[in-house]
């Protein structure tokens, strides 16, 4: 669970964030690692002591986390953390695949060197990372996975960065977060590689080497071949789903 001195780390990080920033950017990070649990009561009192700060910001925060579905209002009981299930991931991931495509179409038509050097540092920051944490024994760990996804998002990111609608991009970033809530604990369960997530519970024949499918995404989408690119990651976000939907999904709920 997120506590003040981490907040503070943030908000060094960033000194120009407001309060409710901060507020907005813990209790994130703790529902996507799953430390908030599907259902639970977001109660403020609770809120307060566990983050540090008043109501307005935490008020604040919780409003923008419902806009994106992380956060549910009831009407007399308050905020609770949104519930997860196979078909709300399915339709969460199905909906990325629709915004990426375009996306990534976009991307590719307009993009420059500087579009293409960013996909290729972001790819080997990534590729790095994930062999570092497998030589170093520290996975799944949760700063471990905390690292990865930082590296992982920070590609996918880079593939879409030349689409020129901003609104496409931050549905993008939402969809993936609200993905990423259902992969992290998946993977913090299986104790999976982090680069072979799909071997988990499968005797490792059956493994998928996500490196290879992040290379594979990345060389389509320089040749500029977006035909290519486009059904590489669509393949790569559904064998992720079927990933998540064979490890099981923790709703919280017991």
């Amino acid at each position: 669970m997120a506590d003040t001195a981490a907040i503070r780390a943030d908000a060094d990080a960033e000194p120009a964030q407001t309060l409710a920033e901060q507020a907005y950017r813990a209790i994130r990070r703790d529902i996507v690692a799953g430390r908030l649990a599907p259902g639970q009561p977001m109660r403020f009192e609770y809120l307060k002591e566990t983050y540090g700060l008043s109501f307005s910001p935490l008020r604040e925060a919780l409003a923008r986390l419902q806009s994106e579905r992380l956060v549910t209002a009831y009407a007399l009981r308050g905020f609770r953390v949104a519930e997860m299930s196979v078909d709300e991931m399915w339709d969460t991931i199905e909906t990325r695949i629709m915004i990426e495509r375009e996306a990534l179409t976009a991307a590719i038509a307009r993009g420059g060197d500087d579009w293409e050097i960013g996909i290729v540092q972001a790819f080997h920051a990534l590729s790095h990372c994930s062999k570092r944490l497998r030589a170093a024994g520290d996975w799944p760990s949760e700063p471990a996975i905390e690292e990865i996804e930082r590296r992982h998002q920070a590609f996918h990111r880079a593939l879409i960065a030349a689409c020129p609608s901003r609104w496409t991009r931050e549905l993008s970033e939402m969809l993936y977060v609200q993905t990423e809530r259902y992969r992290r604990p998946a993977l913090m369960r299986a104790g999976a590689a982090p680069d072979d997530e799909g071997g988990v519970g499968s005797g490792g024949a059956a493994g998928r080497d996500i490196e290879a499918e992040h290379k594979a995404i990345m060389d389509a989408a320089i040749a500029r071949d977006a035909s290519t690119a486009v059904e590489l990651l669509t393949a790569h976000l559904r064998d992720t789903g079927r990933m998540i939907e064979r490890l099981g999904i923790e709703t919280g709920r017991k």
